[in-house]
């Protein structure tokens, strides 16, 4: 942290948004540090786009902001998710609430969303019951309820701090949700025509292939199943079996190397439907439909 205290005491008052924000992108890149991520967290405070930065990346930097870097520099040199840094995500084209208690949503999980919008287009317009196994911060949830008004948009979470969060994104995007404690599909008594999840799959096993800032900060409770991840897909087949509507569809985020193993499980379960799965678009096999 020397260079970091070094660079502390120099003047401020010649110092330009670019050459501050080059130094601390290098610094993390020596530290083995994603270097873009001081300027993803210092361009999401100001509410600058791009062309914004490229207008104003020569003037001065003030102290106020230099001070505001330097936290934030040294957080994202232990790891800390520039997202929990900010408070917010982006999921959807929408700004969800995070912290600790919650996963950060993904990309890989927009696309889940996308794909269960695409093949329910049909069905738009009627009062379908949707259900969000494992919501956390219920983008999921908020995200469906916004861009199909007529769903009757439930949603379950094991952890009663996820919830809190969820229900907060609920309010402020004003997306009507009803939220229940639980786990997996118990809480939940009436009958489903979609079911939709991105519930813990990681196995013990893959603690080592996960990112630091995974490790030290996101929820384990929200990440790791037993039966090597395999356990809440198991527990999700089982209950859906009662509470599925004939012509309900299940859509499940899963590892990249579990889609196999999860479609003999719901195979089992569901012999009468069509098992599909699909690629992200990253190529790797992330996404399952029950049909």
């Amino acid at each position: 942290m020397t260079k970091l205290r070094n660079w502390k005491s120099c003047k401020m008052s010649k110092q330009t948004y670019q050459e501050v924000l080059n130094w601390a992108s290098s610094f993390l890149e020596n530290h083995g540090k994603e270097g873009y991520a001081i300027f993803y967290v210092f361009l999401a405070r100001k509410k600058w786009t791009k062309t914004d930065w490229l207008s104003h990346m020569k003037d001065k930097i003030t102290q106020k902001e230099y001070d505001q870097l330097q936290i934030d520099l040294e957080q994202l040199l232990n790891d800390y998710p520039p997202q929990y840094l900010l408070g917010y995500e982006e999921f959807y084209g929408r700004s969800f609430k995070v912290n600790s208690n919650t996963l950060i949503p993904r990309p890989e999980t927009e696309e889940l969303v996308e794909w269960c919008l695409q093949n329910t287009v049909k069905q738009k317009e009627e009062a379908l019951q949707v259900v969000d196994v494992g919501t956390g911060t219920g983008a999921i949830a908020a995200t469906l309820k916004l861009e199909r008004p007529a769903w009757q948009i439930s949603a379950v979470d094991i952890s009663k701090n996820a919830l809190e969060v969820a229900q907060v994104n609920s309010d402020l995007l004003e997306a009507k949700v009803e939220f229940y404690l639980g786990n997996t599909l118990e809480p939940i008594k009436h009958s489903i025509d979609i079911l939709i999840a991105n519930p813990p799959y990681i196995s013990q096993d893959e603690w080592s292939l996960m990112d630091t800032s995974v490790q030290r900060y996101e929820p384990s409770i929200a990440l790791f199943a037993e039966n090597e991840g395999l356990a809440v897909y198991q527990k999700i087949a089982e209950q859906a079996q009662e509470k599925l509507t004939k012509k309900g569809k299940i859509f499940l985020e899963i590892g990249f190397n579990q889609g196999g193993k999860v479609e003999e499980i719901f195979q089992r379960s569901f012999p009468q439907k069509t098992i599909q799965r699909k690629k992200d678009l990253s190529g790797n096999e992330r996404m399952l439909l029950v049909h």
